[in-house]
Formats: structure tokens, C-alpha cells, sequence
């Protein structure tokens, strides 16, 4: 089964923070939006399109049992916890936090000049009380050019692991070309046009910020019109 929800049916907000602003594309219930409707996805809860302002600071803030998972998609993003620790992340790169049993926060433009766009996703822990942890990887775009590639993931070596019943991966698919991901019984994909397009996705046409919720069995056949960045999240439901 496959829903489509359209740019237009994904809550957006605006506001100020620290330095600048922001703009959010929030696919699940989050802070002021709640939405009956849309809770969660499985085992993701949090589905955030954020993009910051040039030198804009989401300040500390905290956060515990969840595992989390950063991809940006513009700029660079900077994290840093309360002691100042953290990664930078450049566009296609992604992160991994286990935040445990507490964890203080911040998501920062790392540029002064540019705006950064990351998107976020929360995934419901399978042990609770787990020591805080970070991980992060660097894909060039060469590494997910029209292959569905593995960025956190139990299942896939060289993918970050994950305290979830969860998976990650990201697609650049240049113009023409077709990828095919397998959704299995008793799981969910929820696919996201981050960047370009349209693309073709089964017997839907799908343009930029538009994502899909697939529930298995099936399989997504996805077609490029144009070149398009890709993300998709394998939960079980």
C-alpha cells in the first residue's frame, strides 16, 4: 500500500533562533504541530526538513532515549553537546546519536554565508538507558550515484549501526536512470524527493518534497525524470 503526501500537505513553520531563523518541513508530530494523523512510522517518530539561516544556532536543548539520525542536504551542519563535542557534516554526509539515558544539544549553520539544510529523523530506542554516543560517516556523491546505499543500518557493513529497528539510505539517481528497493511484510519505507526530480515512483509521478509512505510487501521502482537526491527509512511497523 502507498500513500502520497505532497509539499503542500506537510506542515511547515518559521521562526527565530539563536543568530537567524528557520524554515521547517516537520512530516510527524513536533513540538507545536500535533497531528493526530500523523504520530509516527513505525519505529520513526521524527521526520524533519529544517533549513538555517547563514551562522543560525538551534540552541542547547535536551534530549533523552532516542536515537537520531542527521543528513544534510545543504551547507554544512554542525553539532556540538555540552561540553562542545560534536561532528561536521557536509552535504550527502550523515550522523548517527544515540542519546540514551540525556543528552544537552545544538544544531548549528556552520557558515556564515550560506544557508544549511539538514533533515533529522528519531527512532524509538530497543534498549533504554543507553550511554550517549556519536558517529558519523562522509559519502561523496560518487559513492550513492544510482545505487540505493546504506548509511545506518544493522544489516549492511560498512553502514552506521543503530539501536532501532531501523535503516537508512540515500540515492543521487541521475536522469533516466531506475533503482528498485524492496519493501518487506511487516515493514514501512518512507521515501523522500530531497533535492530535483520529478521522479517516478510505481505508477506515481513525484515532485520535490513530496514523500511516500509504503507499507510492505512490495517493491518501489523508482524512475528519474531528472537527476534527484533520494532518502529512504526501512522501519518496522
Amino acid at each position: 500500500m502507498i500513500t502520497i503526501r505532497r509539499p503542500g500537505e506537510i506542515f511547515k513553520i518559521r521562526g527565530e533562533i539563536e543568530n537567524g531563523t528557520f524554515l521547517g518541513r516537520w512530516h510527524f508530530s513536533f513540538d507545536t504541530y500535533n497531528d493526530s494523523e500523523h504520530m509516527r512510522f513505525g519505529t520513526m517518530r521524527v521526520f524533519n526538513d529544517d533549513t538555517i539561516s547563514p551562522g543560525g544556532v538551534w540552541p542547547l536543548h535536551p534530549h533523552k532515549e532516542i536515537e537520531v539520525v542527521t543528513y544534510c542536504a545543504a551547507g554544512e551542519f554542525r553539532h556540538a553537546d555540552q561540553a562542545g563535542k560534536g561532528g561536521v557534516l557536509e552535504k550527502g554526509w550523515v550522523q548517527h546519536t544515540t542519546v540514551g539515558r540525556g543528552m544537552w544539544h545544538s544544531e548549528i549553520n556552520n557558515l556564515k554565508d550560506a544557508p544549511m539544510r539538514f533533515i533529522q529523523m528519531w527512532f524509538i530506542p530497543d534498549t533504554p538507558g543507553l550511554e550517549p554516543a556519536l558517529q558519523q560517516m562522509s559519502v561523496d556523491k560518487s559513492d550513492r550515484k544510482d545505487i540505493i546505499l546504506p548509511l545506518v543500518s544493522n544489516e549492511h557493513e560498512g553502514a552506521l549501526p543503530i539501536h532501532s529497528d531501523a535503516r537508512v539510505y540515500s540515492s543521487f539517481l541521475t536522469k533516466g536512470k531506475i533503482v528498485e528497493h524492496i519493501v518487506p511484510a511487516g515493514h514501512g519505507t518512507y521515501f523522500y524527493l530531497v533535492e530535483g526530480g520529478p521522479v517516478h515512483v510505481n505508477t506515481y509521478r513525484i515532485e520535490e518534497y513530496s514523500a511516500i509512505k509504503a507499507v510492505g510487501p512490495g517493491t518501489l521502482e523508482v524512475h528519474a525524470e531528472e537527476d534527484s537526491e533520494l532518502l529512504l527509512v526501512d522501519v518496522r511497523l
